[in-house]
């Protein structure tokens, strides 16, 4: 398995654009819908929020998903069609927009959408647009990037990847888009992200596939603690690549999976690196648990921590409140077997060993936890299991963007 460029267009048969429509109107410069096209019906799965709460476009998705079948994908940044006047007519209305141009069924078309709750979508401007973003679609790394550009908010960076591995003998490609910077916290993944395969899947395998996936890459980040009504990552899988198609759990499957995991991990750590604010990404890795469902307990706690995110954001060596988080998270466990390092690309420090505090080097700690990249390993002391969760810290810019988001 390696990593290639292409992002959603990497995989064979897939094109995508992006293009500015209108929806965002105060910002003209920036492209706020994309479309992702395959040239054959694929296999699809996707999941959502688990927020009460939910867009539109989900329950749009929910009914279209039933067959197990897609063939394109349209997303809108700027509005989030949630708590909507008109939100599922809407939807369906961007479904039938592109249906009517690429000759397909309209419940073959996926849509979402991400930006303010509660405002009505301007439907017909995305409407009248997406001839010209059918003329615009091409397999190629710049649709990709296009398409990633359009589905950003307050994301400062655009966020895909593709990987291509081995799956019963022949080279398969996945891609991928997705979005996300705040109200993200683990309970699917708060985000929109659009995965592309080439891999010949059915759909029962593609939906196992992703949920296994989702529970160990989008799960498994936080920025603020909020799960967000749109969250949504869905996958289309062609077949084109020619393999023998999977249908059960076996050796296939776990090739196919390892490929998906790997792509799904580096989107998840892109959009935790780029949470509203942030200048660190903190990865925390339990090691020593009883068992995986401990360790990540634990992990989630200490990327979820405000306090350990306001610490790593000042640089501060402050592991009580590592331990605080673990204490608080749920999981049972002997505060008196743990230990605590902090690492990064400036080296590492111990700075707690059974429990109790260790005396070290203050001025190393400190220029440690200015790196961009910062790792909090903790060892429980209990067992062989292990999880890695990732986060970033908490900045006044975080406050900034957030208090006047919709105004």
């Amino acid at each position: 398995m390696k990593f290639i460029d292409g992002g959603v267009c990497a995989a064979q048969g897939f094109k995508a654009a992006g293009l500015h429509v209108g929806v965002k109107t105060h910002k003209l410069e920036k492209k706020d819908v994309a479309l992702i096209v395959s040239d054959v019906d694929c296999s699809a799965a996707a999941v959502f929020t688990k927020n009460v709460v939910k867009a539109a476009p989900i329950h749009v998705d929910q009914l279209h998903l039933a067959d197990g079948t897609a063939r394109a994908i349209i997303a809108n940044s700027g509005n989030a069609n949630a708590c909507a006047p008109h939100g599922e007519e809407n939807a369906e209305a961007e479904c039938a927009a592109v249906a009517k141009a690429l000759g397909i069924p309209a419940g073959n078309v996926l849509v979402s959408s991400t930006g303010v709750i509660g405002q009505t979508l301007p439907v017909k401007v995305i409407e009248d647009a997406v001839p010209e973003l059918v003329s615009l679609l091409e397999s190629s790394a710049a649709a990709s990037d296009s398409a990633a550009q359009a589905i950003m908010t307050t994301d400062t960076v655009k966020k895909e990847a593709a990987v291509e591995t081995t799956v019963g003998g022949k080279t398969v490609r996945l891609g991928g888009i997705a979005k996300g910077s705040g109200m993200i916290h683990p309970n699917m993944g708060t985000m929109l992200c659009f995965l592309t395969t080439d891999c010949a899947i059915s759909a029962e395998m593609i939906k196992a596939a992703l949920v296994e996936t989702a529970n160990v890459s989008f799960n498994r980040i936080s920025v603020d603690g909020d799960t967000s009504t749109n969250d949504t990552c869905c996958v289309l899988a062609n077949g084109l690549a020619g393999n023998e198609p999977i249908t059960e759990k076996n050796a296939a499957y776990g090739e196919f999976v390892e490929a998906l995991k790997a792509l799904a991990v580096t989107l998840a750590k892109k959009m935790a690196s780029d949470g509203e604010g942030a200048k660190h990404l903190m990865t925390c890795t339990v090691e020593g648990a009883a068992d995986e469902k401990t360790a990540e307990t634990v992990a989630k706690s200490v990327i979820s921590s405000t306090l350990t995110k306001a610490a790593i954001f000042g640089a501060d060596a402050n592991w009580g409140r590592v331990l605080c988080a673990m204490g608080y998270s749920g999981a049972e466990f002997d505060p008196e077997k743990v230990d605590v390092r902090f690492a990064s690309a400036a080296g590492e420090v111990e700075v707690c060993r059974q429990g109790r505090g260790l005396d070290f080097d203050e001025a190393l700690a400190k220029k440690i936890l200015t790196e961009h990249d910062v790792e909090i390993l903790i060892h429980m002391g209990e067992g062989d299991a292990a999880c890695t969760c990732w986060g970033c810290d908490i900045t006044y810019d975080y406050i900034k963007i957030n208090g006047d988001y919709r105004t």
